[in-house]
């Protein structure tokens, strides 16, 4: 049973950098699940153990600048080239024979690039509410989509948004957080005030939002401009349709995008799908890796 297995934390080197590793399971076959903003490697809580029920050494490390990973200071180091950079030194250093990437909202993005750009072979992948990068492109140009990013502009402005997030041991992103959830039961207390005081520790805030200004300081990637060879790694695209952020019109022309495509749609659930209905999102992504 998945609940046998219990999640081990530890720390890893890999590149120039340490990185915080949630682990649960073993094997030569990795899952390697990336998070977003503003969560944790914890976000991955309900699957881990799960995955390492069906066979998998599943890891999910608190990426770049977050948790007790590694924080470099600037938002040059935060650059889409630095973090696909992380992901191919973290395989490296898992010394995996095969590996399979389960990725939500930034975390998501990067995997979209990392297969696209073919860095490391992957047997398959799992997209949670994160827009394919020429998808998005598309999608921010329409004022459907460009009202709902519109704090992407605003975490351009230097300090004002640091301050305001880590006041008050970032009250303020937990409304965000809860906002985004749209009321529904995404999270519980004890989650709440855990990305609240990961977030409150110096130089946290800074490190998430360098996320958003080193995409836009680091150049326009040329899948940005809809330059993107098509992924041929067989894709599940799990989609909480209830998302605030990300208008379900982020998926439109996926398809001519990804070769071995299927999308699942979960009405009315919110962006922070994997905690919100995890026992739904398990039961697809074990579905998918069963398929040959």
């Amino acid at each position: 049973m998945a609940s046998d297995f219990a999640m081990v934390s530890r720390s890893i080197t890999a590149g120039d950098l340490s990185f915080e590793i949630l682990e649960c399971g073993e094997g030569d076959r990795l899952v390697l699940c990336l998070h977003g903003f503003p969560s944790q490697a914890i976000c991955w809580r309900e699957q881990l153990p799960f995955l390492a029920g069906l066979g998998y050494r599943a890891w999910a490390p608190n990426q770049r600048g977050y948790g007790c990973s590694s924080r470099p200071v600037g938002a040059g180091n935060y650059t889409i080239d630095k973090l696909l950079g992380d992901i191919a030194a973290i395989i490296d250093a898992s010394g995996a024979q095969s590996t399979i990437l389960i990725a939500h909202d930034w975390g998501g993005l990067l995997a979209w690039f990392f297969a696209a750009r073919r860095i490391r072979p992957l047997e398959k992948l799992v997209i949670l509410n994160a827009p394919h990068p020429a998808c998005a492109a598309v999608a921010y140009r329409k004022w459907r989509q460009m009202r709902k990013g519109w704090y992407i502009m605003a975490f351009q402005i230097p300090w004002i948004p640091d301050f305001l997030l880590r006041f008050n041991c970032a009250w303020l992103l937990q409304w965000l957080m809860l906002f985004v959830a749209g009321g529904r039961k995404a999270f519980t207390a004890d989650t709440l005030a855990f990305y609240r005081r990961a977030a409150a520790e110096p130089g946290a805030v800074t490190a998430m939002l360098s996320w958003y200004r080193g995409m836009l300081r680091g150049g326009l990637p040329p899948e940005l401009a809809g330059k993107c060879p098509v992924i041929e790694t067989p894709t599940l695209v799990i989609w909480g349709d209830g998302d605030v952020a990300l208008d379900v019109s982020c998926l439109d022309g996926l398809e001519t995008h990804v070769s071995n495509l299927r999308i699942e749609r979960l009405r009315g659930v919110s962006h922070w799908v994997q905690e919100e209905v995890p026992d739904a999102v398990n039961a697809l992504i074990a579905g998918f890796l069963s398929e040959t």
